[in-house]
């Protein structure tokens, strides 16, 4: 088929909950695309930062067909020979005593939020418990995790929703403190937005969270499921604040953009509030999952990942910075997680990834007029050069139509 009839295809059966580029891709390697007609791009979103890796990783794959070849699934009720060295280096690269291992983002941060509220139950005896979420927060779209968004339509027709949750401002600490009583029990935020539109916060709002966690005895939830495994140019984007959390939920690049592995990481303080049957999954920790975040994790440190993130994010965004032009209102970001805001008059964000794909560039648009721009963590200087000539002169193009 081609990319007309795949689309027609996929508009016939399935749900119309997403609402793609105009574009069928069939191949990738590295930070290239193909699609249905041979046509080449450059993979600006890296699959909301799944693939920081870039598109099947040598390392990544051989793991993947040789854990493939000997076993790939034995549930939790069986241990498996993978799944110890995976929790140890996770463990390792991010500092903390135990993790626990799921499959998907939103499923961690389920797991966060039970972790959290077990743990206030056993130490502080707290059973009508609240959480601090944010506004224009995003944690997934289980019906727990939209019960506490303030974005409109996740919400809507999906009630009742679950209980326990209050929203502060994002960037506002007086407003966070204000919300904190007796009931209180966690503070759950990321460290940068990224569905909101790449909302960095104030410098010293993460310390000052962990400050408040810490006075009033509860916990810190970071979310770092977009932001992780090198995406701001750390290991970890709290980092850059030079603060701890007491939880951390992990995904999307853990499984190396081939299959999807998550996490919760925390110390036995909080852990070991799990007792066997209070909390299972399937698939969480099988093998072919556990040999799959080794490589992940490994490429990772091996190949020097976060520290070009760190190094061409800086170059990209100040790159990004000296395009002139009325229509941009805002360059924004850390590491290779930047968002470029589009003022409303100039239209949305959607016209531009249009025209960039056009020229060979796919990126997405979020929150109507930001464009994200979140390349594979192995995208080089010279690319990033040329990625940027193309973003100029759409730019420049594009706010002109229509205005």
């Amino acid at each position: 088929m081609n990319t007309e009839q795949e689309i027609k295809v996929v508009d016939k059966y399935s749900a119309k909950n997403y609402k793609p580029l105009p574009v069928v891709l069939c191949e990738g390697n590295g930070i290239w695309v193909t699609d249905l007609e041979g046509n080449k791009y450059v993979d600006m979103l890296s699959g909301y930062s799944s693939l920081n890796h870039g598109h099947r990783h040598p390392k990544i794959i051989n793991a993947l067909i040789e854990q493939a070849g000997k076993i790939t699934m034995t549930s939790r009720a069986f241990h498996n020979d993978k799944m110890g060295l995976f929790l140890q280096k996770l463990c390792d690269f991010s500092g903390f005593e135990k993790a626990l291992p799921m499959n998907t983002g939103a499923e961690a941060v389920e797991t966060a939020i039970k972790a959290a509220r077990k743990w206030a139950k056993v130490n502080k005896n707290i059973t009508d418990s609240e959480i601090i979420a944010f506004n224009d927060n995003f944690h997934g779209r289980t019906i727990t995790a939209i019960s506490f968004s303030s974005e409109k339509q996740y919400r809507d027709g999906f009630g009742p929703y679950t209980p326990g949750f209050v929203l502060a401002n994002y960037g506002d600490i007086a407003g966070v403190e204000k919300l904190i009583n007796e009931k209180t029990i966690a503070i759950i935020l990321e460290p940068i937005q990224g569905e909101a539109g790449v909302i960095v916060p104030p410098k010293g709002f993460l310390k000052q969270v962990r400050d408040l966690c810490t006075k009033h005895e509860i916990l810190m939830i970071i979310d770092e499921v977009q932001t992780g495994f090198g995406r701001t140019g750390k290991n970890f984007c709290y980092e850059h604040e030079g603060i701890k959390p007491d939880i951390v939920v992990v995904g999307k690049a853990l499984g190396g953009g081939v299959y999807p592995v998550s996490a919760i990481i925390c110390n036995d303080r909080i852990m070991s509030v799990f007792k066997p049957g209070d909390h299972g999954s399937t698939f969480g920790g099988n093998p072919l999952a556990a040999a799959i975040g080794i490589a992940a994790l490994d490429v990772l440190v091996d190949e020097k990942m976060v520290e070009n993130s760190a190094e061409l994010g800086e170059y990209f965004l100040n790159k990004l910075k000296t395009i002139e032009c009325d229509a941009i209102k805002e360059v924004r970001g850390n590491g290779l997680m930047i968002g470029l805001e589009i003022k409303k008059e100039y239209g949305g964000a959607r016209k531009y990834c249009e025209a960039l794909m056009e020229k060979g560039l796919l990126c997405k648009e979020t929150h109507e007029q930001v464009i994200r721009f979140t390349p594979p963590l192995i995208i080089t200087k010279q690319e990033l050069d040329d990625a940027f000539n193309k973003i100029n002169e759409v730019i420049c193009e594009v706010s002109k139509q229509d205005k």
